[in-house]
């Protein structure tokens, strides 16, 4: 008779715990049901593009969103902000160490004899030197090593879904299944970045039909199998960004000790042979050509007017349009660089610290408030966040170092 009553109770207690659990399952459920609503009803945007039902049915079949991916806005949950990217959080020292560059760039050597009738082909037919191409590739994918570690199709899904920017992911996502309709890869080996990025040189689905190139002449564009398509892709994609034949990205200087480091702003240009009349000396003790010295170049202080500083050309900007970092360019021009010469950057990177994106982005919104700053809220010290700081620490006479720190930070918090 015990052993019935137990035997009730639990049954009872079981009863009661899935009571209990249910509203908590429900929404999970109500969640994704209305994910595969909303996947279904974009059928007819992907019929337009070209994709066959078969293709739409066999790779949306069981796709699932991922609510853990960064940047995504979900109901009844804090919003989240996009994943801290290396090139955003970190100082320079740490982005930029020694050890990795030098291990890329004796790679990149390597790399430069094996595919070296494609990387000719590339510096002819787009004017972008080899080491540039084959530095990206080191960048993005390690040289192809990096393993990619998200489904393309369900990140892009996901962020047209529920992500901060579903119009453009909507895009993505068609143009993804795409892809896999085409047959140039499969989803298995289709893997991006949270973001979508996807390949050895890292485009998102939209970017691979702008750019990409069938350098091999397989008759496909393939960026994951393909390492002259690849890099004869991204070749194309910083040509339709602008890029100059025969420019330089960048030349180190030494800065004059009286330098303002507000000018540190992509609007400020001047012809090199300005600056260098203005002060600045290039580290190597070059001489420049007339030619150069015409040129219209930025100033660059990363980490304000600490470590080392640059004239910046414009395609210095173009390959900042591939990742909105300066820490990245200069990853990537410096690599490129020490592919064909040891030398390290002259003047050492500081000791500096990095604040919380939290912090920044407080420094941000007070420089807003206080009209010394137009643009995004992002939390990262960029090149106007910095000019922007430099200018308050003028007015509250401070040093002007256009450094984001903790005495910054407190001047601020005691100004409000």
């Amino acid at each position: 008779m015990n052993r019935l009553l137990d035997l009730a109770f639990l049954r009872a207690l079981a009863f009661g715990l899935l009571l209990t659990l249910w509203p908590m399952a429900s929404p999970a459920r109500a969640a994704d049901a209305a994910f595969t609503q909303f996947i279904a009803s974009l059928w007819p945007e992907a019929q337009a593009a070209g994709v066959s039902r078969e293709t739409f049915d066999r790779e949306t079949r069981s796709l699932e969103p991922d609510y853990k991916l960064p940047d995504l806005i979900l109901p009844g949950r804090p919003k989240t902000g996009a994943s801290t990217q290396a090139e955003f959080v970190q100082v320079p020292a740490d982005y930029i160490k020694e050890a990795s560059i030098a291990r890329l760039a004796e790679e990149g050597e390597r790399l430069l004899k094996k595919y070296r009738p494609a990387l000719d082909a590339i510096e002819k037919r787009f004017g972008v030197p080899a080491t540039i191409v084959l530095a990206i590739w080191g960048r993005e994918t390690d040289y192809g090593r990096y393993a990619l570690p998200y489904d393309t199709l369900r990140v892009v899904a996901t962020q047209a879904y529920v992500g901060r920017r579903k119009d453009q992911f909507r895009t993505e996502f068609i143009l993804a299944l795409k892809i896999l309709g085409e047959g140039v890869v499969t989803r298995k080996e289709l893997r991006s970045s949270w973001a979508g990025a996807t390949g050895y040189t890292q485009f998102l689905p939209s970017e691979y039909y702008k750019h990409g190139v069938d350098l091999d002449g397989d008759g496909r564009v393939d960026i994951w199998h393909s390492v002259p398509d690849a890099l004869a892709s991204a070749a194309q994609q910083l040509v339709n960004k602008g890029w100059q034949p025969g420019l330089r990205w960048a030349y180190e200087v030494k800065a004059p000790a009286n330098v303002d480091c507000t000018m540190g702003v992509p609007e400020v240009t001047k012809p090199i042979g300005e600056w260098l009349r203005a002060g600045f000396v290039p580290v190597r003790g070059e001489r420049l050509s007339a030619a150069e010295q015409a040129q219209q170049a930025s100033l660059l202080q990363p980490e304000g007017i600490y470590g080392p500083a640059f004239l910046t050309t414009q395609n210095y900007f173009v390959i900042k349009e591939y990742n909105f970092s300066d820490l990245y360019v200069l990853f990537v021009g410096h690599l490129a660089d020490r592919m064909t010469s040891p030398l390290p950057f002259a003047a050492p990177w500081s000791a500096s610290t990095q604040l919380r994106s939290a912090d920044v982005e407080a420094m941000q919104r007070h420089l807003t408030k206080i009209g010394l700053y137009k643009d995004k809220l992002d939390g990262k010290a960029g090149m106007q966040t910095r000019a922007a700081l430099g200018a308050y620490q003028k007015s509250a006479s401070l040093k002007v170092d256009c450094w984001p720190s903790d005495a910054v930070l407190r001047s601020m918090g005691a100004a409000r």
